[in-house]
This record gives C-alpha cells, sequence and structure tokens, in this order.
C-alpha cells in the first residue's frame, strides 16, 4: 500500500512537472502563458493558436489585468467574509444572520463574477480579426466535440466504484 502511494505521488509531480513544461514552449510570452492561466474568468481561448500579433497579446494582457485590478478588492472583501463565517461556531450569537449575509455575498460575487467575464470577453474579440474569430469559433466547436466524446466514453467505461476496490 505504501509503496502505492509513493509511486503515485512520484508519477503525480512528474506529470504536474512535464504539464509546465510543455504549457510554456520556448518563445512564448510567458506572461501572456501566466496570465491566461491564472484568472479563473474561463479565459482558456487558446490565444497561442490564434498567432496574435505583439500589440494583440499587449492589448488583452491589459485588459485582463485591469479586470484583475477592478474587482481585487470585492475578492478580498469577499474572502475576509467568508474567513470570518467559517471562524464562528454554529452556537454563536449571530452565526445565520452572518450566513445570510454571506449567501448573499456570494451571490452577489457570482452575479458581478458573470457578468466581468462577458465583459472582458467581449474586449478580447472586439481585439482579434475576423479571421482569429473564426479559427477560435472553430476551436471552440472542436472542444465541445471532445469533450462529447469524453463524456460517451466515460458512460461506456465508467469507473470502478471504491466498494469493488476494497474487495480486491
Amino acid at each position: 500500500m505504501r509503496k502505492n502511494i509513493t509511486l503515485g505521488l512520484i508519477l503525480g509531480s512528474t506529470l504536474a512537472l512535464a504539464t509546465l513544461a510543455v504549457a510554456a514552449p520556448a518563445g512564448q510570452d510567458a506572461g501572456m502563458h501566466q496570465d491566461r492561466h491564472s484568472h479563473r474568468h474561463g479565459h482558456e481561448m487558446g490565444f497561442s493558436k490564434l498567432d496574435l500579433s505583439d500589440a494583440q497579446r499587449t492589448s488583452i494582457k491589459q485588459i485582463m489585468q485591469t479586470s484583475h485590478a477592478q474587482n481585487k478588492t470585492q475578492w478580498e472583501a469577499l474572502r475576509q467574509q467568508r474567513s470570518a463565517f467559517e471562524s464562528m461556531t454554529p452556537d454563536q450569537v449571530g452565526y445565520q444572520a452572518a450566513a445570510a449575509r454571506l449567501a448573499q455575498a456570494e451571490g452577489d460575487a457570482t452575479r458581478v463574477r458573470v457578468q466581468q467575464k462577458a465583459t472582458v470577453r467581449a474586449q478580447i474579440y472586439a481585439v482579434l480579426t475576423p479571421v482569429q474569430k473564426a479559427k477560435m469559433a472553430t476551436m471552440k466547436t472542436e472542444k465541445q466535440a471532445r469533450r462529447e466524446q469524453w463524456k460517451q466514453f466515460r458512460a461506456e467505461h465508467p469507473a470502478p466504484s471504491s466498494t469493488s476496490n476494497a474487495a480486491q
């Protein structure tokens, strides 16, 4: 058992390092690559495959940085509110009220995140040429097809349940 865990950790670490090595090929703008993946606005649009000009890269990077800067204080406040709620115990006075305030804040944050994502995507889309927009649409269609193939594969090859693993 211990040997399997160690082997799993080694393989997992190797895979993670290999992914990092492949993810930033030589000559690619490391800052652009990092920005694209560090933001969780869903901007994995495959910019590297769109043959962006330097001016486009700069514009997109600026759009992403501006978006991040505009929302940073709001996300920090939400993080603090979450932390304060999590430090409370259920028998504390005001626990339910704090839960309601946090739920409201989380809902508001979700609405803002969706709206901000749409704004950023529209701004980035405006930077692209018609050829790049067409290529992006093709990439999106291909990604959806791969996702459907994966869903079909998983349906045909379900993962073994944990109870069958324990019996082995």
